[in-house]
């Protein structure tokens, strides 16, 4: 259940269907040194601090042949955002943004996704750098990052006004 959210002037929600299109699994949660969201290193980009991925143990075997990957892609479930912003005002910017041009947690689905350091592999545990959740966050997948087919050198985003 999500917490009420303060909305900023400008902000627009929309109303949720009542029924989900699909299921996940929780296959374990995050430890990090962030007991609240504001406490969170912006894009785990200001931060060295190390920390976990503990999985359910059902899900440890599958974690084998992960640790050659130096890099790993992390999705996790911003279990605090609120779901119903469609139209967001960051305090960053003049005016407001829709929620799909930006990287909040704010959105329908509150799924996030790290790219971060593979710092090693013991049992159902991997300890990484370069989250930005706070502890206890719901975790929903981890995959090896290639630099081969997931980096996009030449990708921009314009950080033009509202359309």
């Amino acid at each position: 259940m999500t917490a009420p959210v303060e909305r900023r002037p400008g902000e627009e929600t929309l109303v949720l269907p009542d029924a989900y299109d699909a299921g996940v699994y929780f296959i374990g949660r995050i430890r990090t040194p962030w007991a609240e969201r504001w406490d969170c290193p912006k894009n785990g980009l200001q931060t060295d601090a190390v920390c976990t991925l503990i999985l359910d143990p059902a899900y440890g075997p599958g974690l084998q042949n992960l640790s050659g990957a130096s890099h790993l892609i992390v999705l996790y479930w911003m279990d605090e955002a609120a779901r119903d912003i469609i139209r967001q005002r960051p305090r960053h910017a003049d005016g407001t943004r829709g929620t799909f041009s930006l990287r909040s947690p704010a959105r329908p689905n509150p799924i996030a996704l790290s790219v971060v350091e593979n710092l090693g592999i013991e049992g159902p545990s991997v300890r990484v750098r370069g989250l930005d959740c706070r502890d206890g966050t719901p975790l929903l997948d981890i995959k090896p990052y290639y630099a081969s087919t997931d980096a996009r050198p030449d990708a921009t985003v314009a950080r033009a006004g509202a359309a």
